[in-house]
């Protein structure tokens, strides 16, 4: 697998976002996740956008972050990087893609200066709880486009420097 930074309107990332946009209408039984977003949002050193390509050259998974420093009144915190867009698709889940996403995105946070990594994700995605559960993330008040859903679930992880 082959892990690189792209925009987020990369034709590539567009199609891996319709694609999630269309499993979480089919989870939730609406029209997806509706959180504002632009290209620009992910650029470094304010954020960044990966995709995992596999060894035909298709894209398989994806993900990114934005900075967010206690935007209006959405509940975020200063020093906060915003998980953004994890998806992988069906036939390569399993193979530790999301795992090894997260984790590039942690250290990009970390190293342009964030000090938590926040994250939303729904109470139908099962899936992603238990990743991000298993890496250290833990249950923070809500915050974002979906806090008032009685459905959300909002995740946060410090960013700690290490030692070196």
């Amino acid at each position: 697998m082959n892990i690189r930074p792209v925009r987020y309107d990369h034709p590539d990332a567009v199609k891996l976002n319709d694609q999630v946009q269309l499993e979480y209408a089919e989870r939730y039984g609406d029209d997806g996740d509706v959180t504002p977003l632009d290209a620009t949002m992910f650029d470094p050193p304010a954020g960044l956008y990966l995709l995992a390509y596999d060894e035909n050259g298709s894209p398989v998974a994806t993900g990114g972050w934005r900075n967010q420093d206690g935007a209006g009144a959405e509940g975020y915190s200063k020093g906060d990087a915003e998980l953004k867009r994890m998806y992988v698709v069906r036939e390569a889940r399993g193979l530790g893609l999301a795992r090894r996403i997260l984790a590039a995105l942690e250290e990009s946070a970390r190293a342009a200066g964030r000090t938590r990594m926040v994250l939303e994700t729904g109470d139908r995605q099962p899936e992603a709880i238990t990743l991000y559960t298993s890496s250290g993330y833990t249950p923070c008040s809500r915050f974002g486009h979906y806090r008032e859903y009685e459905s959300s679930r909002c995740f946060a992880k410090p960013l700690a420097r290490t030692a070196g």
